[in-house]
């Protein structure tokens, strides 16, 4: 009943509780006991006026799966297997992990209205608030065992990259390994899980977080600076930017399972956002210092260290400016 009322609701129109009770099937007591869980559970601002009823702060673009496949294009959908969407889940890398475990069908994707349990790389919380970004996992197949899939989160970053500017998202930047920037700030990240065989057929999932809009007190307790396409400008729909998203995806996987990383690397070097910046790089105890000078072909970060070369893969590194 809780997502046929915030379907009713999701116009930010007022509705009475007696419309919304008529429309349910339920009381006017019922329909408020929904709303106390839209808002305790869900994390949503809902006022109640009396003589009006109840009305969302804004409307909300809530997620459809078949607009979302609508979206996509015949070569696109041929290679998609199942695309699902759920309310709230503990991260959809999970929902796309327990699917590739199990041996489902490749190319599924899962998009949800919140994470309870969202995470980055190096297990950081990731913020999901309820029907107002992007959470997206999707499971690619590889063949060639995990040492082909080396610079394949930074093409993924560009595949996301392409999506945000189609939809008129200017000026976004990448950040090795995994994060997508605006000015300096934080607009979406990238982690990548593998099950299967290291050294033959595996299993990719491929998680995807944007933000789309971040109200100011769910910004409070983000511990980075962050922007959302809402800030930038941009209006984004939900369903046709996750369908550009997929499609943007597909292309650059079909194409990294071909010619690997070094195919995209000119397009992550015009997008590289620490670019001849001096860079700390973060590995666990160890402090390595020195000039970013972009990525090599295996999507290493090429470390300048007075002169002389360093390549710097991926894992348990974070990457941050030098101050």
């Amino acid at each position: 009943m809780i997502m046929k009322l915030l379907l009713l609701l999701a116009d930010g129109e007022f509705h009475s509780g007696d419309d919304l009770g008529a429309s349910l099937g339920v009381t006017r007591a019922a329909v408020w006991k929904q709303i106390q869980r839209l808002q305790e559970d869900k994390g949503l601002d809902i006022y109640s006026v009396k003589g009006k009823g109840y009305r969302l702060s804004s409307p909300m673009d809530l997620l459809d799966a078949s607009k979302i496949k609508d979206g996509l294009s015949d070569p696109v959908n041929r290679l998609v297997g199942d695309v699902q969407v759920f309310g709230s889940v503990t991260s959809t890398n999970d929902i796309a992990m327990k699917h590739a475990e199990a041996q489902g069908d490749p190319g599924y994707v899962c998009v949800a209205e919140q994470q309870t349990a969202g995470r980055g790389r190096r297990g950081r919380p990731w913020v999901s608030p309820y029907g107002t970004n992007i959470y997206l996992s999707m499971v690619w197949d590889f063949f060639n065992g995990a040492a082909a899939l080396e610079g394949l989160s930074l093409a993924v970053g560009v595949a996301i990259a392409n999506a945000l500017k189609a939809k008129g998202v200017e000026g976004v930047e990448l950040k090795w390994p995994n994060d997508v920037l605006v000015g300096g700030a934080k607009l979406g990240g990238i982690l990548l899980e593998m099950t299967g065989d290291p050294s033959g057929h595996c299993h990719v999932v491929l998680g995807v977080g944007i933000n789309i809009s971040i109200s100011e007190k769910d910004g409070a307790v983000i511990d980075q600076a962050w922007v959302d396409t809402t800030t930038l400008g941009a209006c984004v729909a939900r369903n046709e930017f996750i369908s550009e998203i997929i499609c943007e995806l597909v292309s650059v996987l079909t194409l990294f399972s071909e010619h690997g990383f070094a195919y995209f690397r000119d397009q992550w070097l015009a997008l590289d956002a620490f670019k001849g910046k001096a860079v700390v790089v973060k590995m666990g105890k160890n402090d390595l210092t020195g000039i970013a000078s972009g990525v090599d072909s295996t999507g290493a970060l090429r470390l300048d260290r007075a002169g002389t070369i360093e390549a710097i893969k991926g894992g348990e590194v974070s990457l941050r400016l030098d101050s």
